[in-house]
């Protein structure tokens, strides 16, 4: 399927780039609303100025700059002295780890789950921008995993959307080349896909030691090593999770549904009980592993995920 056909399928199937760049006025009105006063403004990014290792930005000298900061180079270039700053080395970096895994590419209201996921990534990304942090995506599934290092500003988050857009489109577009179509690969097995393990193992080598990683999944098959993946990861990183719930997921009412499996064969299941965060399994297992967690539904529009995002942040 081409890309312009994917477009046509609406936010709710191939979200775009457009789409998620156009999600940050959600954030801006967020931060306008009244916040509880807390040590740590923002949840997901810390930003202190001060001395540090990296260069922040070279710029003219002011009255009370200190002269061991000048830029020899600026200022011999221009012939006006200029100065570094530094960016203080407790800045944290968000990594958000997205999950396009087929068993994502399916849903029942609104959006599919990985839809969902992949705005929930966004607005996640604009939270932390607007508190002056750098954002960098991990997004894996199926294929080839998408990656885009971690940088600050705008441009950081342009790439970040680029970058979620670009590689939700190829996990459908792969599905849908092999016949995998809603919820086709709902099912039991997980077969043909990697594990959450995988995912977390990739990550934790792309994460900057004292970042935080976003975990955006279904948690469908997280794989027999997912507590051991998840203990390294939180070794050298902070580990927190959104969990993308569907509507049908919240509804227990004993019908039995059909439903694509893998290799295209014709199966039948239904939900064995509504969906209850302080029963759920998978949040069970989250909390053993004292991993902050919180759902996104799916077919929620992004002011009650923002919501979500703000739950996140006081259970961290």
């Amino acid at each position: 399927m081409t890309a312009a056909a994917l477009a046509d399928l609406g936010p709710g199937v191939a979200p775009d780039a457009e789409h998620l760049l156009r999600l940050r006025h959600w954030v801006r009105a967020d931060r306008a609303a009244p916040r509880a006063a807390t040590a740590l403004p923002g949840g997901f990014v810390v930003r202190r100025r001060g001395r540090g290792l990296e260069v922040d930005d070279i710029r003219l000298f002011a009255e009370g700059d200190d002269l061991r900061h000048l830029d020899r180079n600026a200022t011999a270039r221009t012939g006006e002295p200029h100065v570094r700053t530094f960016r203080d080395e407790r800045e944290r970096t968000l990594l958000l780890l997205v999950d396009l895994r087929p068993s994502m590419l399916w849903g029942t209201r609104r959006a599919l789950r990985s839809a969902a996921a992949v705005e929930a990534a966004a607005l996640a990304g604009w939270r932390a921008l607007e508190t002056g942090g750098r954002i960098g995506l991990l997004a894996f599934g199926a294929g080839e995993p998408v990656v885009v290092p971690a940088r600050g500003r705008v441009r950081g988050m342009i790439a970040v959307a680029g970058g979620l857009a670009v590689a939700h489109d190829a996990a459908l577009a792969g599905a849908l080349g092999a016949g995998v179509r809603g919820g086709a690969a709902q099912g039991d097995g997980g077969a043909g896909e990697p594990s959450l393990a995988a995912g977390l193992r990739i990550a934790a080598r792309l994460a900057p030691k004292g970042a935080t990683v976003l975990l955006v999944s279904g948690f469908d098959h997280p794989g027999a090593d997912f507590d051991e993946a998840a203990g390294l990861m939180m070794r050298r990183s902070d580990l927190a999770a959104l969990v993308v719930v569907d509507a049908l997921e919240a509804r227990a009412d004993g019908v039995v549904y059909p439903f694509l499996a893998p290799g295209g064969t014709v199966r039948r299941g239904r939900i064995a009980e509504p969906f209850d965060r302080t029963t759920d399994p998978r949040f069970l297992a989250l909390d053993r592993l004292a991993v902050a967690a919180a759902p996104i539904r799916a077919e929620a529009g992004p002011a009650a995920m923002v919501e979500a995002l703000e739950a996140l942040d006081g259970r961290r």
